[in-house]
């Protein structure tokens, strides 16, 4: 709406499970539920999404004030001083070590480092300050990177011209959440931990870097889409590293502290929820109605909409 999208169907539309009463989302009861604990959510972009859904969520309730955040406001914190709560956003897109090369624009310069061994240090040296944490990965798993192991190169994805072998983002996938399972699990500290699930992108006709597009002001009917192979394999490695890691917890306490938050389903039904060309205000070339020379993102989702359900998950599971 702020950027200018004319429709607003798409408000309108809930997720309403099968044998399961999902209320809305109160923010009174989770505030009050909350006082003086820490939230940290940690993953991309889709992450900061949802923060910005739970952010306005909790805003009817009480303005909170940002207390912190780096240059290029990747990290970010946010205290409610009424209920001395606090959330901390932190950008770790791998969950693991990385090197990222990207010009002003954002756009990639060189082969993305990664090393399969070793966490993200951002996010594990704060860990220990949070009672409730939701964990995710993301898209940037399916960028063209080069693996490291040990301190040596052990293979990469898509790197054409290099003398190395292509294990691909799969490979990348398993090996980043069992580090972050392993951590989770050994260390001593044990908040209430949500793995949220892979987010659907509904590109049509293309992709983001081809002039895909997300114009659908409808949810899909039953029946009606078709996952991606690649979604459909994403998933997977989710939900066998996540099984394995409640598997080695099932004989303790902490297993009840892992939970899986799984968002894909209901996410994938909404086609009608991307923010399109509506990601900047005022999106069309001067002068243009032209939707076909504006760039598409069917991956990010409006605010207010879809993505709120992810938070009236939340609470119920925090609080129910």
């Amino acid at each position: 709406m702020m950027n200018g999208r004319p429709d607003m169907g798409y408000l309108h539309w809930t997720w309403k499970p099968y044998q399961c009463d999902l209320q809305p989302f109160d923010g009174v009861r989770f505030l009050d539920a909350m006082r003086n604990k820490a939230w940290g959510l940690i993953g991309d972009s889709i992450l900061r999404n949802q923060v910005q859904s739970l952010l306005c969520l909790l805003s009817k309730v009480e303005v909170p004030v940002e207390v912190y955040h780096d240059k290029e406001f990747k990290n970010r914190r946010w205290h409610f001083q009424s209920y001395n709560f606090t959330i901390s956003l932190i950008w770790t897109p791998f969950l693991i070590k990385s090197e990222i090369f990207e010009n002003e624009h954002g756009e990639s310069t060189s082969e993305i480092q990664l090393h399969l061994d070793t966490l993200d240090t951002i996010w594990t040296n704060q860990y220990e300050s949070f009672d409730y944490v939701i964990i995710s990965g993301g898209q940037w798993f399916l960028k063209t990177a080069v693996y490291w192991e040990k301190g040596k190169v052990v293979g990469c994805h898509y790197c054409e011209n290099k003398n190395l072998i292509e294990l691909g983002f799969e490979h990348l996938y398993h090996r980043s959440l069992q580090e972050v399972f392993r951590f989770i699990i050994s260390t001593k500290h044990k908040p209430v931990v949500f793995f949220r699930t892979w987010s659907p992108d509904h590109f049509e006709k293309g992709e983001w870097f081809n002039g895909g597009t997300c114009n659908r002001v409808l949810p899909y009917k039953k029946g009606e889409y078709t996952e991606g192979s690649m979604e459909r394999v994403m998933r997977g490695i989710e939900l066998e590293e996540f099984n394995k890691a409640i598997s080695v917890l099932s004989s303790s306490n902490d297993v009840e502290k892992l939970k899986l938050l799984d968002t894909y389903r209901l996410s994938y039904l909404r086609p009608d929820g991307h923010v399109g060309i509506y990601r900047t205000p005022n999106p069309f070339p001067k002068g243009s109605k032209n939707a076909a020379s504006v760039q598409n993102d069917c991956l990010h989702w409006c605010v207010p909409g879809p993505i709120d359900a992810w938070n009236d998950l939340i609470l119920k599971m925090v609080l129910d």
